[in-house]
């Protein structure tokens, strides 16, 4: 299964009297993802197609107020940006009559009116976004947005439902344990019992985080306690998951236009340095870039190349993604075992999405693009 030629045609003008569509890019949030998020924003905002697109800015602060923001992506950069907790809140309310209109609302004060925006850009990771809930709220509002809905944005997000789907669907995914808050608090022996069953090392993540917030590489029984406590900073709900022998290949999936089967990216993979971390953790993808490399098309042979854009199809299908999704899978010669799904992937400068893509001759701008006009071809509701 190759890449190809992705379409970039703009859809039926949106009705205004310039033509351009109206996007509301919408970042920011209350994850621990907030600053991974409004990197991804600068980038948007920085590249997007000025001339089809009309950008509105809205910053989602980490106590979940929105707000409106300056329409300058110097703002969000450098790694440790935060959406400033100041001026007016933006509310999206429901009109049942297709498509949203954007207030700001400060007390005191006559609502300020946005205008009417035809599409949303949930650049949004972690949850309160990324895990269906503000795919809901679009939903709700009846107009169309980036990305997979409801129902795949949940199960993506969560590693434990994610790999029931997956292994239902007859993919491979690896052993692991999953632990729930009151099974831990109840009953830590039994858990530790069942994690020393594992072979290690094993990982230890947030069942429901990303960017590899929380997640520590363990070799002994004796060290897993600390790690699960590490995680439930993040997340309550932890999953261990054995260690998988094998180099770790990811692909970009785009949804297909007017019904057509998923584009899938050529393979690319993270290469750490020598001397760089165990793996691949959040400091180290977003502070310490220097420690690693990203190759694309990865070194693989063409059956091996074939094995991993077919799971990442698969696993794109099983999960009912939409949009876009990046799919992340080890691979240990030809034995081969789907790691994650990632409905809403990195979009920033050193982001492996955009990256494998632009290999498949897709630029950044143009990849945008082609996001924003897969959603405006799908309507909301049920689908």
């Amino acid at each position: 299964m190759n890449a190809h030629e992705v379409p970039v045609t703009p859809p039926p003008a949106a009705g205004r009297s310039d033509g351009k569509v109206r996007v509301a890019v919408v970042f920011g949030g209350r994850s621990g993802e907030h600053s991974v998020s409004c990197a991804t924003a600068a980038g948007v905002l920085r590249e997007i197609d000025r001339e089809r697109f009309e950008v509105i800015p809205v910053g989602i602060t980490r106590t979940g107020r929105w707000v409106e923001v300056p329409d300058d992506p110097t703002l969000l950069e450098g790694g440790r940006a935060e959406v400033p907790d100041t001026g007016g809140t933006v509310v999206l309310p429901p009109d049942g009559q297709g498509g949203a209109h954007l207030w700001v609302v400060s007390p005191g004060t006559t609502p300020a009116d946005l205008g009417a925006v035809d599409v949303v850009l949930p650049l949004l990771h972690g949850p309160f976004g990324e895990d269906g809930t503000i795919q809901g709220l679009l939903e709700m509002a009846d107009v169309r947005y980036v990305g997979s809905g409801v129902l795949a944005s949940a199960v993506g997000m969560d590693k434990h439902h994610m790999k029931v789907a997956l292994a239902a669907a007859g993919l491979p995914v690896g052993p692991h344990v999953v632990i729930p808050p009151e099974r831990w608090e109840r009953d830590s022996g039994g858990v530790l019992a069942e994690v020393a069953a594992l072979t290690f090392p094993v990982f230890v993540k947030p069942a429901r985080a990303g960017s590899s917030l929380g997640i520590s590489r363990v070799e002994r029984i004796d060290d897993v306690a600390a790690a699960v406590s590490a995680a439930r900073e993040h997340d309550p709900k932890v999953i261990v998951e054995e260690g998988i022998a094998g180099r770790e290949i990811e692909c970009g999936v785009l949804q297909g236009r007017a019904g057509s089967a998923p584009r899938v990216s050529p393979p690319g993979e993270v290469v750490m340095h020598t001397g760089a971390a165990e793996f691949y953790d959040h400091a180290t993808k977003y502070f310490s870039t220097d420690d690693f490399h990203m190759e694309c098309p990865a070194v693989l042979e063409p059956d091996q190349v074939d094995i991993v854009q077919e799971l990442a199809v698969r696993s794109f299908e099983a999960l009912g993604c939409e949009g876009l999704a990046r799919v992340d899978v080890f691979l240990d010669g030809r034995r081969a075992v789907v790691n994650e799904v990632n409905t809403m992937p990195g979009f920033t400068p050193f982001s492996m999405f955009p990256f494998v893509w632009s290999h498949a001759g897709l630029a950044y701008s143009d990849l945008v693009a082609e996001l924003i006009d897969l959603a405006l071809e799908r309507p909301t509701g049920l689908r």
